[in-house]
């Protein structure tokens, strides 16, 4: 039977629920039953074989939850060396008395050849071992593990914040954001775990030390009153045997102890742990050049090894010198390319784009894949979150740096006219007060650009602390992507243009195309359709559902071709879905109504107006319309409750222009527009 089939057998059984009681049978039976040498040999080589590739392991991993089997493991391979204590226990006290190999090879080996057959010197060099296991590193790596669960559930809610924070402005899609929740409890379970298992180390080391003494002193006790050994004979057989029996079991458990410390002080990367010090430690040539210095001074020193210290400075000084050669090779800037003045043409004035995202000189490593800048995957994140939502292809987002804006500034524009603009530290985080937090936290007062919310720059450092104080924590690059998702959101209905209009019907025509048939320009303009989608995304609907649209404007535009006319009409026939949108599946629907005389007045206000004018109305019954709309919304946001303005249909459109701009979370609704099975309920009155 070679190694694969093994190797096979053991996955069949772990995969028939199978391998975890058959190892811990094993175990018990290595307590119960006598093991022959040979048999001990065997398990101890093992023993030390499975140390060595834990150890590995975790030195290969490049996270911790790469390894997240690591506690159970740990728990396994300490009661397996228990076990095997207990069995080569058995042997030594049983056979001792025949010579030093009577627990097999290996402990003799490490009694006679590793500390040269003297038990005073392996009794030092035990206790060393034992002392460095519980006090250095055990110790070490149970504190480092305790912390770390104990910040990493602290910071959860923080966490989950940002996840939710990067899902809702469009960075991940809903897959990942439940991969990231994953992990991160993933991320608790396994330190709260590593906690926990460290306790068994710490026992294992305490366990040890006693039975080194349990052994030796029932070891001369077996030798002297049952075999009638001499004391010296007695105390040299039984000593070596159980200095080497502790020796075989504390290096495994110094190995997995010092697996346990490399695992719980790792930090994500994706390097393994040689490549990351390696890349970390000798980045830098002036530490190695001042060591070169140091090592040549002492080697001058008579009396001092020369040949050691000069030999080793000698290679520090090459390493440095090769090290800085290198960087100035990778830091020369490449030959310049020959200049060359070609014509003038058509092609050398550029279009104004749609969409423009203008960068100091500072923040281009944010947009250069070359130098790790993810900004240019996240803006793609946003385009296609908003076209998925509202219903068109987002146009492109086309990103330069400008040299007269500040180096850490960032400006957007559509259509080459500026909407937003703000600055930002690349090398810092955002966290942003949503509101509510606990404690404060050091850092530059800002606001954030997106909502106008208070905010700091923190250091990166200071991320997990915030996220404990409540604070929804954000790197600069969605700062920016979280700015632009706002400002498009805002400005959808100027980035429908009549090519993507065409667009959206020909999309239409491929699965209806009967409905689409003579509809532009034989029934409707193109212009007249454009019109009536703008006026649905500045009233904040959706254009997904283009049949129903279409099909709506199909039945009304014999009787009128008035783009305000079509659109109340399109909106009744997206009644469902709007109200879906501002009020979910809720069945009762709490609205704000206006008083019947304030409505007369109204309408009668609209009936004067000149045709295309609005609303005619006093500027002191203007004002106080609108503080008592603003006041009434603020209520109903106030208890968590949408904020609706129930109007008759004539009214609808004006009022919505009315407060479009100053009281954006009110949204106006026709009776015409609410469905047949929801419940209206009033909850406030205006003008009466």
């Amino acid at each position: 039977m070679n190694a694969a089939s093994v190797l096979g057998n053991l996955r069949e059984l772990s995969r028939n629920g199978l391998g975890a009681p058959l190892i811990l049978l094993l175990m018990l039976s290595m307590m119960v039953l006598p093991l022959p040498a040979v048999l001990l040999d065997l398990l101890f080589t093992f023993n030390i074989s499975l140390a060595l590739v834990v150890l590995l392991a975790g030195v290969y991993a490049h996270r911790p939850l790469d390894f997240a089997a690591f506690p159970t493991i740990l728990l396994l391979a300490t009661l397996m060396r228990l076990a095997l204590n207990v069995a080569s226990t058995r042997a030594v006290l049983l056979e001792g008395h025949t010579g030093p190999d009577a627990a097999g090879q290996v402990i003799q080996a490490f009694g006679e050849f590793v500390i040269g057959g003297n038990y005073a010197v392996g009794l030092v060099v035990f206790l060393i071992l034992v002392i460095i296991n519980f006090v250095v590193v055990t110790k070490g790596a149970t504190r480092i593990s305790e912390v770390s669960a104990r910040f990493t559930l602290d910071a959860m809610p923080g966490k989950q914040m940002a996840i939710d924070a990067d899902l809702n402005a469009g960075l991940i899609e809903q897959e990942e954001a439940r991969l990231r929740r994953q992990e991160i409890m993933e991320e608790a379970d396994f330190y709260g775990s590593m906690d926990g298992a460290s306790k068994f180390v710490r026992g294992d080391a305490i366990a040890g030390i006693l039975i080194l003494l349990i052994n030796v002193i029932g070891g001369l006790s077996v030798g002297l009153l049952q075999h009638d050994l001499s004391f010296s004979e007695a105390a040299r057989n039984y000593t070596l045997l159980t200095i080497g029996d502790g020796l075989v079991a504390q290096i495994p458990s110094l190995v997995l102890s010092t697996a346990a410390g490399i695992l719980v002080t790792r930090v994500s990367h994706a390097q393994d742990m040689g490549t990351q010090i390696l890349t970390q430690l000798f980045e830098n040539p002036k530490p190695l050049a001042v060591v070169a210095a140091v090592l040549g001074g002492m080697g001058l020193i008579p009396g001092m090894p020369n040949l050691a210290f000069l030999g080793l400075a000698s290679l520090c000084g090459f390493a440095a010198w090769h090290l800085s050669r290198q960087q100035k090779i990778e830091a020369a800037p490449p030959p310049p390319a020959p200049l060359e003045t070609p014509e003038l043409s058509w092609e050398d004035i550029p279009p104004v784009d749609p969409i423009g995202l203008e960068i100091g000189y500072r923040l281009i490593p944010m947009v250069d894949k070359a130098q790790g800048g993810q900004l240019m995957g996240r803006i793609k994140g946003v385009r296609k979150k908003l076209s998925q939502e509202w219903g068109f292809l987002i146009p492109a987002v086309h990103i330069r740096d400008n040299l007269n804006l500040a180096p850490t500034a960032y400006r957007i524009t559509l259509f080459g006219v500026t909407v937003g603009e703000a600055e930002i530290f690349p090398e810092r985080e955002m966290a942003i007060n949503p509101g509510q937090v606990f404690g404060k936290v050091e850092g530059t007062p800002t606001q954030d650009p997106a909502f106008g919310l208070e905010a700091l720059w923190i250091e990166p450092a200071q991320r997990e602390q915030a996220q404990v104080q409540g604070y929804t924590v954000v790197d600069a690059g969605t700062v920016i992507a979280t700015h632009l998702s706002q400002i498009l959101q805002n400005h959808a209905h100027e980035l429908l243009g009549r090519e993507e209009v065409q667009q959206l019907l020909e999309n239409l025509t491929k699965v209806a195309p009967k409905l689409t048939e003579g509809m532009v320009p034989e029934t409707l303009p193109l212009g007249v359709v454009q019109k009536v989608l703008q006026q649905l995304l500045t009233e904040g609907v959706p254009i997904r559902d283009m049949r129903t649209i279409v099909e709506t404007l199909a039945e009304h535009a014999l009787r009128s071709q008035d783009p305000a006319v079509l659109t109340a009409m399109v909106r009744i026939a997206l009644g469902r879905s709007i109200v879906q949108q501002i009020n979910g599946l809720n069945k009762e629907l709490e609205v704000i109504s206006i008083s019947p005389d304030l409505e007369q007045l109204l309408l009668r206000s609209l009936q004067a107006a000149n045709e295309g004018g609005g609303l005619n109305m006093e500027p002191g019954l203007a004002e106080k319309l609108h503080r008592t709309l603003k006041e009434s919304a603020q209520r109903q946001e106030a208890v968590g409750k949408p904020a609706i303005l129930l109007v008759q249909g004539v009214l609808r459109a004006w009022l919505a222009r009315f407060i479009h701009h100053t009281i954006p979370e009110l949204k106006v609704l026709s009776y015409n527009e609410i469905p047949e099975d929801k419940q209206v309920r009033i909850v406030a009155s205006v003008g009466s």
